[in-house]
């Protein structure tokens, strides 16, 4: 067998997860990911230490949260936090997982928020195939998201999994992936790993919020 033979045979017989690795190393998904760590950690403990500052000298969170549940319907703040997981992620869900512990059924309400937030990143993947139709909107959205459809195209599920786990949007990454045209049944399953980030949100929330 020549050398050449020898080499090719070895780069088949490689782990697929060890390619994946290989590729994901020399993309640079990994610094990519690092990178939104780094940003997403610092804002998030502003945000923490912010709230806790806000609910001891300012305003009751929690008092709000029970104005909130009594104030609006049920329905109403469902279908807001719908909207906003369809339209680029606009308010924090952690705001609804907080309304949910203050209800009658949080459990059920959980649920219920981490399937809409579900459903809203499927919604924007087709918004985001749909919009490849007028040509004003693809050539702003290539413009502006440039580089998250750049890194969708070379990292597909992964970074839907990240948009899904990670304080990141995950509209967004719905959006881009349905404007590359990336597989739907791919982002139907990998979005599935959202209802984990609600579970793990929800007990940490929960643990707070009385």
């Amino acid at each position: 067998m020549s050398k050449k033979n020898k080499k090719n045979k070895k780069k088949i017989d490689k782990p697929h997860y060890k390619r994946l690795h290989n590729y994901y190393n020399r993309t640079g998904f990994y610094m990519f990911i690092w990178i939104s760590l780094k940003k997403a950690f610092w804002p998030i403990i502003g945000a923490v230490v912010g709230l806790l500052l806000f609910n001891k000298y300012v305003y009751n969170i929690n008092d709000g949260l029970q104005t909130m549940t009594e104030t609006f319907s049920r329905v109403g703040i469902l279908t807001t936090f719908f909207i906003s997981e369809t339209i680029l992620g606009l308010i924090p869900p952690e705001i609804f997982i907080a309304w949910s512990k203050k209800t009658e059924d949080p459990i059920v309400n959980i649920s219920i928020l981490a399937t809409l937030s579900y459903l809203g990143g499927l919604c924007a993947y087709f918004i985001g195939r749909a919009s490849l139709k007028i040509d004003s909107v693809r050539n702003y959205l290539e413009v502006k998201m440039a580089k998250n459809l750049k890194n969708t195209s070379k990292w597909g599920g992964f970074l839907i999994l990240v948009g899904a786990l990670l304080p990141l949007p995950f509209a967004i990454s719905c959006l881009t992936a349905g404007m590359i045209k990336y597989p739907f049944k791919n982002v139907v399953f990998v979005g599935l790993f959202r209802f984990a980030r609600f579970a793990v949100y929800a007990w940490a929330i929960f643990s707070v919020v009385n």
